[in-house]
């Protein structure tokens, strides 16, 4: 089968695509063959050695895709032809794949396959960021920072289905758009985010940050906080790692929150059927909604890569394992 590789730890054209074994599943395995596969920050940080875990070299990178059931063990409540999304933590792309039963989620058909392929990852870490970190209260109001990128999208469409305001912050008109068109209730342009989201709110602020960006605007988030509010760090796709001086969290009874999803699946391994089982049916009858991805041939994944890299990416990116050579 055809796979998309990491050769050496060199940025995203040390990917290459070539054949490797298929997988065996046994009796106890879940066999899928995926149509696409997500592509994600950490893939990025991976070309790099960047990641907070360092695989061996080669691997197949990715963690996320979506297809179709080839087989599946008795009792496991999947059939063969049977629509999936996956979690695939040892590598998503690749045309085949063999997984415990827990990391598979039959779709509901209201959900495409290539939507599919990138939703896991970034619907899991919007949901947990909100429900598990930030607790959040019906009525809220969320700032959401790199509204347009693939999580800022899932949280902003998260958000709305769990009936909560969103203000999603972008860094150009164009972006803001996106952020609309994933149902953000207010946009605002980066460079004066803080004065405008206490403008939105009455001098109030917001109840959750949701950052997975950090670098410089992060002290400007903690301003933006309503009393008791939550910042939740998701990630420093920025490139810095913010400091706190933690008397801005005792001044304004406010708190910063770590969501760290993949570390708590480890720990947590059933939390992601939690999730599945509040989330599919707000997805079944469309309160939630995941949109289609850009998406690029599987020949194309340092191009895919590279448009995280440079931040020319809008929603979420994804791979065609269909095509053949």
């Amino acid at each position: 089968m055809r796979a998309a590789q990491l050769i050496e730890h060199a940025g995203p054209d040390a990917v290459r695509v070539t054949d490797i074994p298929e997988p065996e599943a046994g009796d106890s395995l879940v066999l899928v063959d995926l149509h696409a596969a997500g592509v994600s920050f950490p893939d990025l940080l991976q070309t790099t050695g960047g990641y907070q875990m360092v695989r061996p070299l080669p691997c197949v990178l990715g963690a996320e895709g979506a297809g179709i059931v080839r087989s599946a063990p008795e009792g496991s409540g999947l059939v063969a032809g049977q629509r999936v999304a996956v979690l695939s933590l040892t590598g998503s792309w690749q045309q085949t794949v063999a997984l415990p039963r827990g990391l598979v989620f039959p779709l509901p058909d209201s959900v495409s396959l290539t939507a599919a392929a990138g939703m896991l990852m970034n619907y899991f870490t919007a949901h947990f960021a909100l429900d598990e970190r930030a607790r959040y209260r019906a009525g809220e109001t969320v700032l959401v920072h790199g509204a347009a990128g693939g999580l800022g999208v899932a949280s902003l469409q998260v958000a709305a289905a769990l009936g909560l305001e969103t203000i999603a912050v972008v860094s150009t008109e164009e972006k803001a758009a996106v952020a609309k068109a994933n149902r953000a209730t207010h946009t605002v342009l980066a460079e004066d985010f803080k004065d405008r989201v206490l403008e939105l709110t009455g001098g109030r602020g917001a109840d959750i940050v949701l950052d997975p960006v950090g670098g410089d605007r992060f002290t400007d988030s903690l301003r933006s906080l309503a009393p008791g509010g939550r910042a939740v760090v998701l990630g420093f796709t920025g490139g810095s790692i913010p400091t706190v001086k933690v008397n801005r969290l005792l001044l304004a009874n406010i708190s910063v929150v770590g969501a760290g999803w993949g570390e708590y699946l480890r720990t947590v391994p059933d939390h992601s059927a939690r999730q599945w089982a509040a989330l599919e049916p707000l997805l079944r009858d469309g309160t939630l909604v995941v949109p289609e991805p850009t998406l690029h041939p599987l020949a194309e994944a340092p191009a895919a890569l590279r448009s995280l890299e440079n931040r020319s990416a809008t929603g979420k990116v994804a791979l065609d394992l269909t095509s053949r050579p």
